[in-house]
């Protein structure tokens, strides 16, 4: 079957997964690609990794537009994505509603469970929060750092720790068995990233690859948006 190739932030793994079928319905073709650090996934186009279109944080696309490797018309914003905690499905939500709350919860946690601190949005985000919450040095030995928010997720889900806790991006934890989403981060600590879809200028299949941008961002799929994670 022929494919349209993706290189996307995890952010939009689950969402993708559910429209493979509508899309192969619509258009004939299939789904293929890779999930990961947004910054990772960037370079790889920049290297010239094959690909047909590109769902990164807005910032990054409009960067990638600029270096003429995405078509800047074809952008379209999918939604926002918010930064969250995460546990596994058997152990207790926390609930955290100031900065003195989170820095409690990680300091009790045995093992904290992050993408790619350099890489990725949320990583690079809790990297930034634990030096505000000045306990940095006091979790790293703790800290569970993979490729992305999947593989993190996943860890977590499996982890024989007593008092786990992940932070990542919600679509990533709504898509992970075994964990569930604990909440929000708290006011100061929080981010929300909008995250946007282009058609990149060396595309393969540039017209399937907008089809696609246009499941994913349509009217009629803003349900299917909000239950993968994503807001407008």
């Amino acid at each position: 079957m022929t494919t349209v190739n993706i290189l996307s932030g995890g952010a939009a793994q689950g969402l993708v997964r559910g429209l493979s079928d509508p899309f192969k319905t619509q258009t004939g073709f299939g789904i293929d690609g890779e999930f990961g650090a947004v910054g990772i996934m960037a370079d790889k186009l920049r290297a010239g990794t094959a690909a047909d279109l590109v769902i990164l944080t807005q910032a990054l696309l409009a960067k990638l537009a600029e270096e003429k490797l995405v078509s800047p018309t074809s952008i379209s914003d999918v939604g926002r994505v918010e930064t969250a905690l995460a546990v596994r499905s058997r152990d207790p939500k926390v609930t955290v509603k100031t900065e003195a709350d989170l820095r409690e919860v990680l300091r009790s946690a045995d093992a904290i469970f992050v993408p790619d601190t350099r890489a990725s949005t949320a990583g690079q985000h809790v990297a930034k929060i634990l030096d505000q919450l000045g306990i940095a040095y006091e979790v790293a030995s703790r800290l569970k750092i993979f490729p992305n928010g999947a593989a993190a997720m996943r860890e977590l889900a499996s982890s024989s720790a007593t008092r786990p806790i992940g932070c990542t991006q919600a679509t990533e934890i709504i898509a992970t068995d075994g964990i569930a989403l604990s909440g929000a981060l708290p006011p100061g600590c929080e981010l929300v990233t909008m995250y946007s879809a282009g058609v990149t200028t060396r595309a393969a299949h540039p017209q399937q690859a907008a089809a696609l941008i246009a499941l994913l961002t349509g009217a009629d799929r803003k349900e299917l948006r909000q239950r993968a994670g994503f807001t407008g």
